[in-house]
């Protein structure tokens, strides 16, 4: 079991607890502020600003939200120097870890002529940022940018996982959504290709061998991608939004809210889809691998 620790600001811990909201664990840790659990990974965050981080992947998960000096040590020195000032082709992904929703993945380029723009617009990590503020701020991306995105619906997703594990189906979209950007912006070429990292380089690269027309060259990988260019986050900000805008639909199309997450709430509203309409239904808008399915038809 790996660890890792981060020393984080209250504003900072307050957002871990609204991400983590519905991973909360009812019992109370001496001086800390909450305790959550999600995927196998505890999350304990205390009064003193620590967060501990224990499980399988769980220095991948603290990455998300900062670099603990070890981390950021290995991730800083696979870089080239001044990477934060180039010309950059950056690629991430939103919804993994959601139940309802879809699979978005985003890759964007971020030119040295963009880059103070994009500063000046507050682009940075979107875990960091209101859904009101990525919203908004994706409209302006879209305008500014060059950007290729892939939006892998519930329905869609359920027909692919069984093929594809969930790390091969990342790799195939990130891929996908880099190659059709190289060449919409042919002849021009990016310095540098960095991913959000969700897997490891050699995994990666076994499974890109695969894909019909795999882009190899120059790609970096590192975790919490963001905090290294401002092309992965510009590619977050427009995946999230795109995200948000199909809960919304999912919203109106059932007459009820639909969570993020994977949690109680999601449950819950499996359960109430199975009642309606059975597994045809909920696969509609549920990624059905999921534990949350077998939770649901516990309940039902």
């Amino acid at each position: 079991m790996s660890s890792a620790v981060l020393k984080l600001s209250k504003t900072e811990i307050q957002k871990l607890k609204d991400y983590y909201a519905d991973y909360l664990l009812n019992k109370k840790v001496p001086y800390s502020e909450f305790s959550a659990k999600k995927n196998g990974i505890s999350i304990t965050a205390y009064t003193s600003g620590k967060v501990l981080f224990q499980g399988n992947q769980a220095e991948q998960e603290a990455a998300r939200w900062g670099k603990t000096e070890a981390s950021a040590t290995k991730k800083s020195s696979s870089l080239p120097a001044n990477f934060a000032s180039l010309s950059v082709l950056g690629s991430d992904e939103v919804g993994n870890g959601s139940y309802f929703g879809p699979l978005c993945v985003c890759a964007a380029y971020a030119d040295r002529e963009h880059l103070a723009v994009l500063k000046q617009l507050g682009v940075k990590d979107s875990k960091m940022l209101t859904d009101e503020q990525i919203r908004q701020m994706a409209v302006k991306l879209k305008e500014l940018i060059p950007y290729r995105l892939l939006v892998v619906k519930p329905e869609k997703y359920n027909q692919i996982q069984p093929k594809y594990n969930a790390v091969r189906m990342k790799v195939a979209l990130h891929n996908q959504a880099i190659r059709l950007l190289l060449a919409e912006i042919s002849p021009i070429k990016p310095e540098a290709i960095l991913i959000d990292q969700f897997t490891s380089e050699a995994n990666y690269l076994k499974y890109v061998k695969q894909e019909a027309q795999p882009v190899k060259e120059k790609i970096y990988f590192v975790t919490k991608g963001e905090q290294y260019h401002l092309a992965v986050a510009a590619a977050s900000i427009i995946s999230r939004a795109s995200f948000l805008e199909e809960l919304d639909n999912a919203s109106l199309e059932l007459g009820t809210k639909v969570p993020s997450g994977a949690g109680t709430p999601s449950d819950r509203l499996a359960a109430k889809l199975l009642r309606q309409g059975g597994m045809d239904l909920l696969g509609k808008y549920a990624k059905l691998h999921f534990a949350n399915t077998e939770k649901a038809k516990k309940m039902v």
